[in-house]
């Protein structure tokens, strides 16, 4: 008998299901609409519902728990800054479902899940955490010469020599700029 369990297992251990559920509460927060399983989104809906309520109040100890609920900083400050001063006035019933047909492999139900008065420009915004900047400052990454070890060539001569090659490349001005973003 299932009294008093009020969530589905969703064939997870309970340590994954907490992770999952946080990771899909961030990206549902930062992007305000996912796509995700049908079963997922109904289990989804009253998780970042609570964390919805919870935000209406801002204050450092609320923070702070949305921050041990969610795990992620950038989403804890979008819900207490601009999800909780949305729905200051509204009693429950952030998120809506729509149903979105059927999965291709496995015929399993798919739904939208998204916030009721959502802004249109968040979604498919790229999530990037803002790094904290070290102390330490590196050498700039201009003009290095990264070394390869030899290569060895064979030549398709009668006698089968092998001349080495050493190879010096400069890192592009493209690479540098990737790994700085």
């Amino acid at each position: 008998m299932r009294h008093r369990l009020s969530h589905k297992k969703l064939n997870r251990t309970s340590s994954h299901r907490k992770a999952m559920l946080a990771n899909m509460a961030t990206a549902l927060v930062i992007h305000e609409q996912i796509k995700t399983t049908l079963v997922k989104a109904k289990v989804l809906r009253p998780y970042v519902e609570t964390l919805v309520t919870k935000a209406k109040t801002p204050t450092l100890a609320t923070r702070r728990n949305l921050i041990a609920d969610i795990k992620d900083e950038l989403a804890a400050d979008k819900l207490l800054a601009i999800l909780g001063s949305r729905y200051k006035n509204r009693p429950g019933g952030y998120l809506r479902i729509i149903r979105a047909g059927f999965r291709y492999g496995d015929m399993c139900p798919m739904a939208y899940i998204e916030f009721v008065d959502r802004d249109e420009a968040a979604k498919g915004l790229p999530y990037v955490k803002e790094k904290k900047e070290s102390k330490v400052k590196k050498p700039s990454p201009k003009k290095q010469i990264v070394e390869k070890k030899s290569v060895e060539k064979k030549t398709s001569a009668k006698k089968s020599t092998s001349v080495k090659l050493d190879v010096k490349e400069q890192v592009s001005e493209n690479q540098e700029t990737k790994e700085e973003i």
